[in-house]
């Protein structure tokens, strides 16, 4: 476990990489700070610029959060796939990328003389992998999602931390579906990255609907945009959630629903999507068996509950300080014997935590006295304090991060409401 500075003091504009004259954001969280206090990640020159690595705790966190999206889409009727990074060249010719989106994608690489690229997006393999098999209207809607890698040719000027990085793992899924299925469904993805906002302990900045503006590079499909469009703005309307159009950040082939965050300096970023396309589908010859037993083309609609990995965990990082909810904390529970003849008691502990599910360090005499052991674990949720009465009587005087405290009581009394809280992926500690 680790010391960061208490939250609000000043980190210093050289050690967070800020500029002398940026004066609001040293008085805040920041992400790329906090991230190397704790051990979350880190970057290193010879690996390279936007290409953060991820330390024991920071996977710890990573790994939570990937297992909780996983789960809540299994649950919702998404089925996960594996897809290449990589692609030939032609891929993002039929899907349009090549030509909309080639200043950000890595230059090909010439294999066997063909022209592969690392991919910036997850669609067209989705788009691929639907086309591979023959469907029914009865099929749909068909829900692909993955957690998978993906990669952006951005330039040094604008890499910081983790929000804004060259290797990305998207968090992303494609429902394919009929037009009279795409509200419901656009619907049930907005629920789901609200249900996500709650577990997470974030709330967003605004909704946007996201409409093409003048001088993009955008489809050339007018009748196309004009339904997409007009099938957002009734699924926003329809949710109650109040919402901006903004002009100029719709993705190339279609508008889309951003939900909105701000960062601890301020400043607002994409976190989730949903978006509706007519326009892959159409150019990979996407089709479905209708009830008249006649070709139809579905809609795809591209959905992201938390977009990117990386960028939902900065954002993470700032929003709690380091302090995350306990289910997706590196350590959730820290035991403290209070002397050496209580640590086979906190071993044992530890262990049945681990039978459990649960996150637990034994921090035992040697890291200090009781007092400064438990300003070091200040950010874990839960501190088990076990002295020659609780080892006795198999109890722990339990404390929370919040500074309550606890009476002793059973050691399997406390796991078991931990264990509760954490599978119900609570943001609060006890209550």
């Amino acid at each position: 476990m680790f010391s960061p500075k208490p939250r609000g003091e000043c980190p210093g504009a050289s050690s967070c990489g800020h500029s002398s004259d940026d004066r609001e954001e040293t008085v805040v969280n920041d992400h790329r700070k906090l991230g190397r206090e704790l051990d979350l990640f880190d970057t290193d020159p010879l690996i390279g610029a936007g290409l953060p690595y991820w330390l024991p705790d920071g996977a710890v966190v990573r790994h939570t959060l990937e297992e909780y999206i996983r789960t809540a889409e299994r649950q919702a009727g998404y089925r996960h796939v594996y897809s290449p990074v990589l692609g030939k060249r032609e891929l993002y010719e039929i899907s349009g990328h090549w030509s909309q989106y080639s200043d950000d994608m890595f230059p090909p690489m010439d294999l066997g003389g063909e022209q592969v690229v690392l991919r910036p997006s997850l669609c067209p393999h989705h788009a691929v992998i639907y086309r591979s098999r023959s469907h029914s209207y009865r099929e749909l809607p068909l829900r692909v999602a993955e957690l998978g890698g993906m990669y952006r040719s951005e330039l040094s000027g604008v890499l910081g931390g983790l929000t804004r990085v060259r290797a990305i793992q998207l968090n992303d899924a494609h429902i394919f579906c009929t037009l009279d299925q795409v509200a419901e469904e656009a619907q049930a993805a907005l629920e789901l990255i609200r249900r996500a906002y709650r577990a997470l302990g974030i709330s967003p900045a605004r909704y946007r609907l996201s409409l093409p503006g003048p001088g993009g590079k955008y489809v050339a499909a007018p009748e196309m945009w004009q339904r997409s469009t007009a099938l957002l703005t009734e699924v926003l309307d329809r949710s109650g959630l109040p919402y901006e159009a903004a002009e100029g950040e719709a993705a190339f082939y279609g508008p889309k629903i951003d939900v909105q965050v701000t960062d601890s300096a301020g400043r607002e970023s994409t976190l989730s999507t949903v978006q509706v396309d007519f326009h892959q589908p159409a150019r990979f010859d996407l089709h479905y068996i209708g009830p008249d037993g006649a070709k139809h083309r579905p809609v795809m609609i591209h959905r992201s509950i938390i977009g990117s990995v990386e960028r939902a965990v900065a954002h993470l990082i700032e929003e709690h300080g380091g302090a995350f909810p306990a289910w997706l904390a590196p350590t959730q529970l820290a035991i403290l014997p209070v002397s050496e003849a209580e640590l086979p008691n906190a071993e044992a502990l530890a262990r049945r935590c681990a039978g459990l599910g649960l996150r637990a360090e034994t921090v035992g005499p040697e890291r200090g006295t009781l007092a400064a052991r438990i300003r070091e674990a200040r950010l874990v949720p839960y501190q088990a304090v076990i002295g020659a009465r609780e080892a006795a009587d198999d109890h722990v005087a339990l404390r929370l991060r919040d500074g309550r405290r606890h009476d002793p009581q059973s050691a399997d009394e406390v796991l078991a409401r931990i264990v509760a809280l954490v599978d119900a992926h609570s943001t609060g500690l006890w209550d």
